[in-house]
């Protein structure tokens, strides 16, 4: 059973996602996509369609400032954003008759990062975590892009603003001002990287560019943890093959982390 939902963030936007139950849950589960992203994409919707199989309720939703339905203007994103409209959504959970702890997070990209740092933030409330090429840290992002695309960062700095061509919504025009940058070097995963004590996933393509250094949180992180580099890959998965493989694995890995806790 799928039905729509929209609930209203602490900054008064609309948050627009999906709730999907199946015929007997055993476990709930979020998914968040990455920046520019939405909640159909090819990649989330492996993840979601995975969870069902398995018994999971998900919940499924678009972030504002993104290019989904929710509300807000993608010129508007940032790293705190993405992570307080998971933490809004979480919230809203839990008031809901079907809300069950501890949950599993899925995120992607920034949505990595934003699931991740809950998983930090509340370790107590997640069950198991799988930030999917996720932004580790603001820091590492800026010298990978200072090493792989140094015009385009000079060019998004002295102009203020970075403009690009939507891969996932041909068409769509998006706009990023160099504050945004400025803003997502304040984050940083590794602090508190040792509050992951729950199963970890890791994902990345080799060809990722800007988040290839999934092995720096991997390697601080105390619990049960596996990593997976998926040749030819890149940032986010469009080919048949590369999307089969994350579902393979993300799928061995729920099969897993039942087991670990049934």
């Amino acid at each position: 059973m799928q039905e729509k939902f929209k609930i209203k963030n602490r900054k008064g936007l609309e948050i627009v996602g999906v709730l999907s139950k199946p015929e007997n849950p055993k476990g709930l589960a979020f998914t968040l996509h990455g920046l520019g992203g939405f909640k159909e994409q090819p990649h989330i919707m492996v993840h979601v369609n995975s969870l069902l199989e398995h018994n999971y309720i998900v919940v499924n939703f678009d972030a504002t400032n993104s290019i989904g339905e929710s509300e807000g203007k993608y010129e508007d994103a940032t790293m705190q954003l993405h992570y307080e409209d998971l933490v809004d959504v979480i919230a809203w959970a839990k008031s809901q008759t079907w809300y069950q702890e501890p949950f599993v997070l899925v995120g992607h990209s920034l949505g990595g990062y934003a699931v991740a740092r809950y998983a930090e933030d509340y370790p107590e409330e997640v069950k198991a975590v799988f930030p999917y090429a996720a932004v580790v840290a603001g820091e590492l992002s800026y010298k990978a892009t200072e090493m792989f695309e140094p015009e385009k960062l000079k060019e998004w700095k002295e102009t203020g603003w970075k403009i690009e061509m939507s891969n996932s919504k041909p068409g769509v025009i998006k706009r990023l001002p160099w504050s945004f940058m400025e803003e997502w070097l304040k984050h940083d995963l590794r602090p508190n990287a040792g509050k992951l004590v729950m199963p970890v996933l890791f994902i990345v393509g080799d060809k990722d560019k800007l988040c290839r250094d999934q092995e720096v949180l991997y390697n601080l992180v105390p619990g049960k943890k596996e990593m997976h580099i998926i040749p030819g890959a890149p940032h986010t998965f469009v080919e048949p093959e590369h999307l089969a493989q994350l579902r393979s694995i993300f799928d061995n890995w729920l099969k897993e982390i039942d087991e670990i806790r049934n």
